[in-house]
């Protein structure tokens, strides 16, 4: 499978690009110190410049290969980064990417998780040679939940990261979609 790394997408609200070393004020701000968003992402809470600089520095290093898939969320109307959207996994030898999202509380209830996520699977299925996407939300995490629920993905017994692990998908929703 050829990798086409980080390419830029929009819809009609939202702008997806590359992370840049000027995203650092917006996501400290918007989500990345916001526990809300944090730990339901599974990630740490970051709470300086300097701590979610080191983060940029190490998704703008990752853009140096072709395998990296990591987009800033921007709102085209205030020009903020307010999320991001990733491939946290890519698995080229059956054409599959794992999905995940967040997206700042502040912004939440405003569709900008879906409409973000139905882009990407446009542009993955036009642009890419990958032909199956997957996501997935702990039980607990309702409003991720409700994302995947309106998404174009069906639910499915597994993701590919549980079955190559050898991982129950118990606590687990797991959804695909297929090119």
């Amino acid at each position: 499978m050829k990798e086409y790394g980080t390419q830029n997408f929009e819809t009609e609200r939202l702008i997806c690009r590359r992370f840049e070393y000027s995203d650092c004020y917006d996501m400290l701000k918007n989500w990345a110190s916001d526990p809300k968003v944090q730990l339901e992402y599974g990630e740490p809470v970051y709470s300086t410049l300097s701590e979610v600089n080191e983060l940029l520095e190490k998704y703008i290093e990752g853009y140096k290969k072709d395998d990296f898939y990591r987009w800033a969320i921007i709102e085209k109307k205030s020009g903020q980064n307010i999320g991001q959207i990733a491939f946290c996994r890519v698995y080229p030898d059956c054409g599959t990417a794992e999905i995940e999202y967040c997206i700042g509380s502040s912004f939440w209830g405003n569709g900008y998780a879906g409409e973000a996520l139905s882009a990407l699977i446009d542009f993955t299925f036009a642009s890419t040679e990958i032909t199956k996407l997957e996501a997935f939300h702990r039980l607990e995490n309702v409003k991720s939940g409700r994302v995947l629920q309106k998404s174009k993905m069906m639910i499915t017994d597994a993701v590919e990261r549980f079955e190559r692990e050898n991982y129950p998908s118990e606590g687990e929703i797991c959804y695909c979609i297929i090119k």
